[in-house]
């Protein structure tokens, strides 16, 4: 199949997707919801509008600046796309809005500048508009097979730095140190973005979004490491928890108590389970043991041209899981003031199971 065709049919099935959920069409402007369904990344993010509609019975259009327009052409869906230019000056939001029902409802991507959807709103005042993620939720949520592959090459190449990491010296470093120290080495990886390095070492560990910082990391302490970024235009995430020297008994506990909770809710993915089940049972085995109240956020996140994105693995999701869908599992404990674990791969839903797209051990490390 060629660049077009591909192209084409995934923009064809998003209509029907928006169709079928009741919408006129879409509204997508630059970021990843523009790049997966027509292959065009813009050159840089700008006060100037560019929007995809998307619309049943009519070729897709992409409207752009002028001075963007050939960046348009070359992209690898152009041959499926009417292009549209307009030049400053122009008002781009009437030629978008001359291509609209005027009383439909559409699905606008998330990323979408309120300047431009107020304007939109001007323009077109008795049409509706929702956040992609709220009207159509499933677009990007259930990958094909080349998607999964993608996204496992980017989590063997995760796994493959955590395999190196684990052997530099911890003790006597600062956090930011090793996150450089995990930056480097994605890219080594393949990665061409790094999204994130957390490294939470000691008390920082009972903060799950701490940034990594000037805390010297010292022997005794338990760090938590959650790291990814995009290889090949598709995500990675995930967290192991290790511990400088060795660990206390209670430091133990927890930690087989997290790892006995990623382990059943990896254990509950299977086709038709709600999405929020999934966290039930990862938090029931923790709330059992008493440290229902140090688990603080969700059992997991969806994962694909972003590294957060639906479905989430949440308390009242009630989405089904589909063949196809790829999310995190990734329970953890946070003692405030004392330590923090958190164990996380990415696993994709299958047919009967789910199967794991992380598969460095998840036993309690020891780093020196």
């Amino acid at each position: 199949m060629s660049d077009v065709d591909f192209y084409a049919a995934r923009m064809e099935r998003a209509v029907l997707a928006a169709v079928e959920a009741g919408l006129a069409g879409l509204i997508i402007s630059p970021g990843p919801d523009l790049g997966w369904l027509c292959g065009y990344r813009v050159p840089a993010v700008t006060e100037r509008l560019t929007a995809l509609l998307l619309a049943p019975g009519r070729k897709p259009l992409l409207v752009v600046p002028q001075l963007e327009r050939a960046d348009a052409q070359h992209s690898p869906g152009a041959g499926a796309l009417e292009i549209v230019g307009w030049v400053d000056g122009e008002d781009p939001y009437t030629t978008v809005a001359g291509h609209l029902d005027p009383r439909g409802r559409y699905g606008v991507s998330d990323a979408t500048w309120a300047l431009h959807l107020l304007a939109l709103q001007r323009t077109a005042p008795e049409a509706g508009f929702g956040a992609l993620t709220e009207v159509l939720p499933m677009l990007r949520a259930v990958k094909d097979a080349h998607e999964v592959e993608l996204l496992a090459a980017a989590g063997a190449a995760a796994d493959a730095t955590y395999e190196t990491i684990v052997d530099v010296r911890f003790a006597g470093r600062r956090e930011r140190e090793v996150a450089a120290d995990l930056a480097r080495l994605l890219r080594e990886h393949g990665h061409s973005q790094v999204d994130f390095t957390i490294v939470g070492s000691g008390p920082n560990g009972a903060d799950p979004h701490h940034e990594a910082g000037d805390r010297v990391i010292e022997d005794g302490d338990m760090v938590v490491l959650d790291f990814g970024g995009l290889k090949d235009g598709y995500g990675s995430d995930t967290t192991r928890t290790v511990h400088v020297g060795e660990p206390t008994a209670e430091e133990r506990t927890v930690h087989d108590l997290v790892r006995e909770a990623q382990q059943a809710a990896f254990e509950a993915v299977r086709p038709g389970v709600a999405c929020q089940d999934v966290d039930r049972v990862a938090r029931q085995v923790i709330r059992r043991a008493g440290y229902g109240e140090y688990f603080i956020h969700r059992t997991g996140h969806g994962i694909g041209v972003t590294t957060h994105e639906p479905p989430y693995m949440v308390e009242g999701e009630h989405l089904p899981l589909v063949p196809g869908m790829c999310f995190s599992i990734e329970p953890g404990i946070y003692l405030p003031g004392r330590f923090g674990v958190r164990i996380e791969d990415i696993v994709v839903c299958t047919d009967s199971a789910g199967r794991r797209l992380n598969n460095t051990a998840r036993e309690l490390r020891v780093v020196r």
